[in-house]
């Protein structure tokens, strides 16, 4: 019986690891990488450059304004995160089975990025709305504040101001903006590291590094239109007449591109991908870690 037991459960983990490695990891990272997601949402919504809106910040609200909306952010992370890369290895797996144990070519992992990226993003949408109105929310006027303590009480709060189906409000643009972000992510990462270490011959901290700055890029440039889109649907409130200023993502969309052109969907682009980069490298070096204690200790 116990023997059996035992079986079951070693069974169990490897199934469940990838989703727990990939959420602690992306927890751990985002605890660093909070402060410049704060002032990237802060430049989205024309408060400034970054430096001014880091002194703004830092003298009218304190330090503890750039970790406003963290417990958002982890929970998008323990959610978005954990879908994510735990359903992209269990789909690479699949996928490598399907190709008798070859490695799998790009065009493959970047569709199973892409999958990923939208499993893990229909996940987190909750979280991740939580997280955008916490850290917006001191810019509204305080007749238009909505004073969230965390984002368990945000998620309870528009539940029961808006409805159960508020909690996917802007799902549309975040899955698609995942979709983007996790194919520029994974396909030039992995080309990236293909070229620093079996061409240019790096060892493996210039690998990672070096990769995941080209990584953070990519999903940058490919992500930042969807994201800005997605703030502007997810941050906004109806007028006096009770009129919301976009009636949808499309509708959001034009309207920027009619009014500020092309460009004006990467603003903040330096800051988001400052942002991105630093975020995969060190998911990349944390869950590297948590794996190589996991062995340590046979799991």
């Amino acid at each position: 019986m116990g023997d059996e037991k035992k079986a079951k459960s070693i069974g169990v983990w490897p199934t469940v690891k990838p989703f727990v490695n990939g959420g602690t990891s992306g927890m751990l990272a985002t605890c660093v990488i909070q402060p410049i997601d704060m002032i990237k949402v802060r430049i989205q919504l024309g408060q400034g450059s970054a430096g001014s809106v880091a002194r703004n910040m830092l003298k009218e609200e304190g330090f503890g304004a750039f970790y406003k909306g963290l417990s958002a952010g982890l929970l998008r992370q323990a959610t978005y995160t954990t879908a994510r890369l735990g359903s992209f290895k269990i789909l690479t797996n699949k996928a490598i089975e399907a190709n008798d144990g070859k490695p799998l070519p790009l065009y493959q992992k970047a569709l199973c990025g892409l999958t990923a990226g939208a499993i893990g993003a229909s996940v987190g949408s909750p979280a991740d709305l939580a997280l955008i109105r916490m850290q917006a929310d001191a810019t509204l006027p305080e007749a238009q504040k909505r004073h969230y303590k965390n984002a368990f009480h945000a998620l309870s709060r528009i539940v029961k101001d808006e409805g159960v189906l508020a909690l996917w409000k802007g799902a549309g643009p975040t899955v698609v903006r995942a979709m983007a972000l996790n194919m520029g992510m994974l396909a030039s990462y992995d080309q990236s590291v293909e070229l620093f270490k079996d061409n240019l011959g790096f060892g493996e901290g210039a690998t990672v590094i070096g990769a995941s700055t080209i990584s953070g890029f990519f999903a940058a440039a490919c992500s930042l239109p969807f994201d800005y889109v997605k703030t502007q649907i997810q941050k906004m409130q109806p007028d006096a007449e009770g009129k919301l200023p976009y009636s949808g993502s499309l509708d959001c969309a034009l309207k920027t591109l009619k009014s500020g052109g092309p460009f004006k969907f990467y603003t903040g682009f330096p800051v988001y991908c400052v942002r991105i980069a630093p975020h995969v490298m060190m998911t990349w070096i944390f869950l590297n870690q948590i794996q190589k204690l996991e062995k340590s200790v046979g799991l």
